[in-house]
Formats: structure tokens, C-alpha cells, sequence
């Protein structure tokens, strides 16, 4: 038909780990990876729910000078984009502390400053909020644990997948993301447990956990 596109002219290209794909228009990185035939043997876990961090990349947009971080299954496949997965950076030392001591806030910060004593050593760089691909105010959450304010900090913190590129990203090391678990856990040691943690662990232990990689919030939404 005249003017119609061919399959190959509606795909879009880009290059990742170094090899050209050619990807469905909304699909995500990840589901473009997986659609190319690529093998899946590290960097992925919950396979598109945005829930586990695995999946971080690096991305370089098409005309952008600078790359950004993301995660694979929650970032649109663009034109022209450059991609590539990143290791896993594990926490630099060992923060050691005992959950069933989490229980008196009257000793929040000093706990705090005993485990996390790098946090208040905070540049203000803001490198951690840039870094993040949740969106969350890392550099806020760390400043606010470092004043004791253990409830705020969780609180900021409750989207955390653990993917640790702000850990990557702290020129002074203060390991954000185990800092914001560290906080969470405190917080939740005083109060209730959340409900969606409580659902969630019950579903793995009866072996009802699914995997989708078409749910909810695995497909980004079509830039207009």
C-alpha cells in the first residue's frame, strides 16, 4: 500500500551492550533486550515489575551529552539510544547492627550515628537524587537520618528497590540505600508492619509470587 511503513521502518533503533536492536515503538528496554533473543542471566529478577532493582542501565539519549541511570523494565526503548547494564555495588563495609535492638526511638540517633556515622558527612552534591531511578530524595532522606529523624527518613525511603546506584554514586560513601533500609527497619520495629509487606510475603510462602512481564507499571507510557 502506498505510504505504509514496512515492519523494519516502525521499529526503533538503538544500541545496547553494544549491539544494534531494533525494538517495538513503547516497548521498554528491557522487554527490547528480551524480544532481541538476548540471554537473561544476571541483571534481571522481579522480569518487569519495577520491584527489585536489578535491572539497572546505563542510558545515553539520542543529541544528550550525558548519560543517566535507569531501570531496564520501567524506561522506554528511544530512538538512537545507547544502553548498557551496570553491576551490582554491594555496600563498602559491613553495617552491623542487631534488629531486636531497633525498639527504643529514644536512642534513634545515636543508633543511627553508630551504624551510619559517613551520614553526616554529606556533601550536598546531590549525585544520590540524580543517580536514583525511583525519584527519590536521597540526599534528604540521608540528611534527615543524621539529625535522628529516623520516621521522616523511612518514610522517603518506602520506594526504595535496593538497586544501589546511589551507593555508586556517594563520593563519600555513605551507602544510601543500606542507610534508608537501616532507617526503615527502625521505623518499622515501633510501629505496625506495612500491609503490602505482610500480602507479599505471605504470597511467597504459599508459592503464589507471578512473574509478569506485561503488569502494571512493566510498560512504560508512549511519549507523545
Amino acid at each position: 500500500m502506498s505510504g505504509s511503513k514496512t515492519d523494519t521502518e516502525s521499529k526503533i533503533n538503538l544500541v545496547f551492550e553494544g549491539q544494534p536492536l531494533l525494538a517495538e515503538a513503547g516497548a521498554s528496554l528491557l522487554q527490547a533486550w528480551m524480544a532481541a533473543g538476548q540471554p537473561l542471566t544476571e541483571n534481571v529478577g522481579c522480569m518487569g515489575q519495577g520491584v527489585c532493582g536489578a535491572c539497572r542501565v546505563l542510558v545515553r539519549r539520542q543529541g544528550e551529552r550525558l548519560a543517566g541511570t535507569a531501570l531496564a523494565c520501567e524506561t522506554q526503548a528511544e530512538e538512537g539510544m545507547q544502553v548498557s547494564f551496570l553491576d551490582h555495588f554491594p555496600a563498602r563495609r559491613p553495617h552491623a547492627y542487631d534488629l531486636h535492638a531497633l525498639t527504643d526511638s529514644w536512642t534513634a540517633l545515636d543508633q543511627i550515628d553508630a551504624v551510619f556515622p559517613e551520614a553526616k558527612n554529606c556533601r550536598h552534591c546531590s549525585g544520590c537524587d540524580r543517580a536514583c531511578p525511583k525519584g527519590i530524595e536521597v540526599q534528604r532522606m540521608v540528611n534527615l537520618s543524621a539529625a535522628g529523624e529516623a520516621f521522616t527518613a523511612a518514610a522517603l525511603f518506602d520506594q526504595c528497590v535496593m538497586c544501589n546506584l546511589c551507593v555508586a554514586a556517594c563520593p563519600e560513601h555513605i551507602d544510601p540505600a543500606h542507610l534508608g533500609q537501616f532507617v526503615r527497619r527502625m521505623a518499622a520495629s515501633l510501629t505496625l508492619r506495612p500491609a503490602d509487606l505482610i500480602r507479599r510475603l505471605r504470597e511467597i510462602e504459599q508459592g503464589r509470587q507471578p512473574i509478569d512481564p506485561d503488569a502494571h507499571g512493566a510498560n512504560p507510557p508512549v511519549q507523545s
